[in-house]
């Protein structure tokens, strides 16, 4: 395919996308499930491959989806009113990411992001600080020393969120346990930050998702919802997005739990369409992050992940994308997508 056709087709919203209902939900019932970047991540790589952005409130409207997350296009006074006014105009919630502080010297720029984007509408703030763990550090040291910086640069933003009264949620983000980002949120005491919590991201860390929720429940402001399947490999297991109800996650109660916290917690759309994720827990590199002392992955939690794996097979194909043509790859995401938004109308009131 040449710039023009992918741009072509990432920009065109087929007719079966578009029908979708997109009625709002009657007075009382909670809210529906918005969007999150990465759901559409091959839309966005075509756009961009194509010289043009990706539309992200064009395209969750189209899809259904009541809220976004993504950035005003500046925070120039006109445009952050512009932007208020198409978010309201499609009756969505938005969800920003800002970037935050590194030293003191950053703290005017996070601040007059802050502001923008509270007056564009903002219900809460969205960070993910960290890669994978185990595929980005070699030993225990340089994640420590990551794990500390994260810290630092949080610390720094709260007062800011504290002054503007914004929610800033962390994401579980494969680079931290559960009890890790909790102990870290119990010690900072902030109403003001908290996780977003994703539903499949800790199985990589060889936590139960139940046991994630737990851990996590008390200080989730929103989250990412998806599905995951998982699958054995020689040196650990595969794991992958996959459309709702295709997975080995209890979505229902995952989501009465998070809705028993708060009637009106945020629901964001997180199916990644992508090959599935190599998780090595054979391999010495895998270990290399974790401290007995400072951060343990008991054998136990290892030994249940494993069971879990052999028990509960995929129950189609695992999603990929390698050898998929630019248009297959797209339209894959597509199908996924509608799968989702479909499964979550039908089965959680989103």
């Amino acid at each position: 395919m040449t710039r023009r056709d992918i741009l072509a087709f990432a920009s065109s919203a087929p007719a079966w996308l578009r029908s979708i209902s997109t009625a709002a939900p009657a007075p009382g019932n909670p809210p529906r499930m918005g969007g999150a970047p990465s759901a559409f991540m091959l839309r966005i790589q075509a756009s961009r491959a194509g010289g043009q952005p990706f539309d992200m409130i064009e395209h969750c409207h189209n899809l259904g989806l009541a809220g976004v997350q993504t950035n005003p296009p500046s925070t120039d006074r006109d445009a952050i009113k512009k932007f208020r006014a198409r978010i309201e105009g499609y009756n969505m919630f938005l969800v920003c990411d800002p970037r935050l502080p590194h030293q003191k010297s950053d703290l005017d720029a996070f601040e007059t992001q802050v502001k923008a984007y509270k007056e564009a509408g903002a219900v809460a703030f969205h960070a993910a600080l960290t890669g994978r763990r185990y595929e980005d550090f070699d030993s225990f040291g340089p994640w420590k020393t990551m794990f500390e910086g994260i810290k630092a640069s949080v610390e720094l933003a709260e007062p800011v969120l504290g002054k503007y009264q914004m929610r800033l949620g962390l994401e579980n983000h494969k680079g931290y346990r559960a009890v890790e980002q909790a102990d870290w949120l119990k010690r900072l005491g902030s109403e003001y930050v908290g996780v977003c919590f994703d539903f499949g991201n800790n199985i990589s860390l060889c936590e139960d998702p139940m046991d994630t929720l737990r851990t996590l429940l008390p200080y989730a402001f929103f989250t990412h919802i998806k599905d995951m399947a998982v699958e054995d490999y020689e040196d650990g297991f595969l794991l992958s997005e996959v459309p709702m109800g295709e997975g080995i996650l209890d979505l229902k109660e995952m989501v009465r739990l998070l809705r028993q916290k708060d009637p009106n917690m945020i629901f964001e759309l997180e199916m990644i369409t992508r090959d599935p994720l190599k998780i090595p827990v054979f391999t010495t590199k895998y270990w290399a992050t974790f401290d007995d002392s400072y951060s343990p992955l008991p054998g136990r939690d290892l030994a249940k992940t494993l069971a879990l794996v052999r028990q509960d097979k995929p129950k189609a194909p695992l999603p990929r994308i390698a050898g998929l043509s630019p248009e297959a790859q797209i339209k894959l995401e597509d199908e996924c997508n509608l799968k989702c938004v479909a499964w979550a109308r039908k089965n959680l009131a989103l």
